[in-house]
């Protein structure tokens, strides 16, 4: 019988969902001599690519979101059903002692299979308003971990919950944010560089509201931004066009399908421009960034809204609602930046907002949540794990 602790991290499919539980799995793998990690997600080259570079198996599963129309019922069950008995399987035969949920429709299939199975389930709740996979796993869920306090309310009664923040990735880390602290004051501009920076992201997969025009809206601007250097992040949909765009306004920006150090970009960074995804959030918080929000508005529940809300209630962010917008965007975004761009006191403050919503310990707290599980089920086995190795 074998002595390590298998853990199972399931879902993925965007770095919203994928990011956190990488966080929580480097924490763990950092801490805990020969645990074997797997991650188990839809096969999209994303998460395959992702979790190679982190050096965890992967595993993929058939499964498909919720149909849309009567057309996708049928394949919708098959894949799914598919990916629950392929879950089950692996469950069966890899001496599984925990499954991690990461949140969306890639958890189902093995979330599902961890409940009939008797594993031990935690989930990862990245958003304000918990997402529909999480709801539905929840009542066979051991825990569920939180970024957000008010989420607890929408949980009770189904599980076990704790506040513990949404973990980021390593390099994310408070070091980072303290770097900035330590720079002559908190997100002081120009302390980290030669130049102040604004960066656009429309997280991993892009976002073609925020291409088509954050380069209008700083072409708008211009004046102000004589010094400023711009960072793009497009997803790869997005990239050519955006690229386009910024080339016919004469602005000089980094447009990049996807930026790998963004950890370390967004602790250089004066403000961003982004989406209201949980983790996105998070890793401004942590990083102590002033942004300027304009959640997704297709997004189910609205709960990017939900998210943003939150940080422009802490004076952390500004929201840009496209919805409540009766004129252009890129107009209503030109004087949300400007203000922001000409006013370095408004950074500053907006910046320590920001601090004092993070969580930066958040992958260590959900590791040893997740240890105290894995560890409890393989003792009641009869097995001897080996201990954490302090990092």
């Amino acid at each position: 019988m074998k002595n390590f602790i298998h853990v199972v991290f399931a879902g993925g499919g965007t770095g919203g969902h994928l990011f956190p539980g990488l966080a929580v799995a480097q924490q763990l793998a950092a801490q805990i001599r020969g645990m074997r990690i797997t991650f188990a997600g839809s096969g999209k080259d994303f998460e395959r690519r992702h979790v190679t570079a982190a050096g965890f198996e992967y595993l993929a599963l058939p499964c498909r979101p919720l149909p849309r129309g009567a057309r996708e019922a049928l394949s919708f069950v098959v894949e799914n059903f598919a990916g629950y008995l392929a879950a089950r399987r692996f469950l069966a035969d890899e001496q599984v002692d925990t499954v991690v949920g990461l949140g969306g429709y890639a958890s189902v299939p093995m979330g599902r299979a961890a409940s009939r199975h008797r594993v031990p389930l935690v989930l990862l709740e990245q958003n304000a308003l918990p997402g529909r996979a999480n709801r539905w796993l929840a009542r066979s869920a051991s825990l569920v971990c939180t970024s957000f306090p008010q989420t607890e309310v929408l949980l009770a009664g189904r599980c076990a919950v704790r506040l513990t923040g949404n973990p980021v990735r390593r390099g994310a880390s408070s070091q980072l944010a303290n770097l900035r602290q330590a720079n002559d004051g908190i997100g002081t501009p120009g302390k980290l560089k030669t130049c102040p920076t604004l960066l656009v992201l429309g997280g991993s997969g892009g976002a073609r509201t925020l291409n088509e025009n954050a380069p209008r809206t700083f072409h708008k601007v211009r004046n102000l931004l004589d010094g400023w250097q711009i960072i793009h992040q497009t997803g790869e949909a997005g990239l050519a066009a955006t690229r386009e765009l910024y080339r016919k306004f004469a602005l000089a920006a980094t447009v990049e399908p996807f930026l790998p150090d963004l950890p370390q970009l967004l602790t250089a960074a004066d403000a961003v421009v982004c989406r209201a995804g949980g983790t996105t959030l998070a890793e401004l918080a942590v990083a102590g960034v002033p942004a300027v929000l304009v959640p997704y508005s297709q997004a189910k529940d609205d709960h990017q809204r939900c998210n943003a809300e939150v940080f422009v209630a802490q004076g952390a962010a500004t929201l840009v609602d496209e919805r409540e917008i009766t004129g252009r965007l890129d107009d209503r975004l030109a004087e949300v930046v400007a203000t922001l761009v000409r006013d370095e006191g408004l950074r500053i403050s907006m910046s320590a907002a920001m601090l004092d919503l993070a969580r930066p310990h958040a992958a260590a707290d959900v590791a040893g949540l997740v240890w105290s599980l894995a560890s409890s089920r393989a003792r009641r086995d009869g097995r001897s794990p080996r201990v954490i190795d302090a990092a």
